[in-house]
């Protein structure tokens, strides 16, 4: 196939997807599928950026739900009006920042505050490896949730409340197609001479000190790169969580995206992003009948009671993790000639 017959593919899919997005807002504007398809959005950003990091430079960071409370915060702090800031902030006196920003401006400020704590952290963390590194980027995760909610800072992140009243976005499109700039510009990079850089120490770090890679300065690269796109992912979360608290940013948020990594497939980009609406889908909506009672007659159906959802979805995991090692994509991405030339294979066989 040629390549200009498959790019015009594959914008054709990606507007049917931003017009299916619209259609969906207007039919059903409250449904899960919205949620979904919001939140589920949300989390494939978040996914690539570790991905990034995880997969495609070979660094195993658990520092995510740090970077995103970041962003949140970052987000939130900023874009709250000036007129209701009393009423947000009512133990600080209204808090200290007294301007609001634009959205846009604030969701790129989430990104770079992320990446300027990633840089900082990054001096003396990254010369840590594997465990150690994931350990030492956990705990960075942890100190920053514990000091988002002290009453020191109470002027500025407003201590353990919630920060909210700030501006949301109006539809699913919109979402998508932050994402999709996102994403766009990661996989650029993943494609260029970095991510070559970043493959080669990934895949051997002394033949790619031997060509001439300075290890130090490309996995700081990434690192912070990852970050900054967490950041975004943040403040997404938060704007479509509509409220901002640094418990929802625990150790279990960073574990979930790693999982999403994981059953997508490490180092493969269409893999998170499957992965992250197929984790969403799954855990909040095609098995939330689990945790209701349910009757035949007057019999009823043992353990289907609250909690069972996330036994079966636990289950569920093992099950794809035992079967597709590599995740589902493994390091492969979506392809029109991996589609066709499966479909030659199928026709051939049909013929014999």
């Amino acid at each position: 196939m040629k390549k200009t017959t498959k790019n015009i593919i594959y914008i054709a899919l990606l507007l049917l997807i931003f017009a299916l997005s619209y259609v969906v807002d207007i039919i059903a504007p409250y449904s899960m599928l919205v949620t979904v398809l919001r939140k589920g959005a949300v989390y494939a950003l978040v996914a690539v950026s570790m991905n990034l990091l995880n997969g495609f430079t070979g660094l195993f960071s658990l520092g995510q739900a740090g970077f995103m409370l970041l962003g949140a915060y970052t987000y939130a702090i900023f874009t709250i009006p000036t007129a209701v800031r009393e009423s947000v902030y009512y133990y600080y006196e209204g808090g200290i920042i007294n301007f609001q920003m634009n959205m846009i401006l604030a969701m790129l400020l989430a990104g770079v505050v992320a990446a300027i704590f990633a840089y900082l952290i990054g001096l003396p963390v990254l010369k840590l490896k594997s465990d150690y590194l994931a350990i030492a980027t956990l705990g960075f995760a942890e100190i920053v949730r514990a000091l988002a909610q002290w009453d020191g800072f109470g002027k500025i992140t407003n201590g353990s409340n919630l920060l909210k009243k700030f501006p949301v976005l109006d539809n699913t499109t919109q979402y998508f197609l932050i994402v999709a700039i996102c994403i766009a510009v990661i996989a650029m990079l993943i494609h260029s001479t970095y991510g070559r850089a970043f493959k080669a120490i990934r895949d051997d770090e002394i033949a790619a000190q031997a060509m001439g890679i300075n290890l130090a300065r490309h996995e700081q690269l990434s690192f912070v790169i990852s970050a900054f796109f967490a950041g975004i992912g943040g403040a997404l979360l938060a704007i479509f969580q509509t409220t901002v608290q640094a418990n929802a940013f625990k150790s279990a948020m960073t574990y979930e995206i790693l999982l999403i990594v994981v059953i997508g497939g490490i180092g493969s980009i269409t893999g998170s992003i499957l992965g992250s609406f197929l984790f969403i889908a799954c855990s909040e909506w095609w098995l939330r009948f689990l945790d209701e009672p349910m009757f035949i007659g007057t019999f009823q159906v043992p353990l289907l009671r609250t909690g069972f959802r996330m036994v079966v979805f636990s289950v569920i995991i093992m099950i794809v993790v035992l079967f597709f090692r590599r995740g589902i994509m493994g390091d492969k991405e979506f392809s029109l000639d991996r589609i066709a030339k499966l479909f030659r294979k199928k026709a051939k066989g049909d013929k014999k």
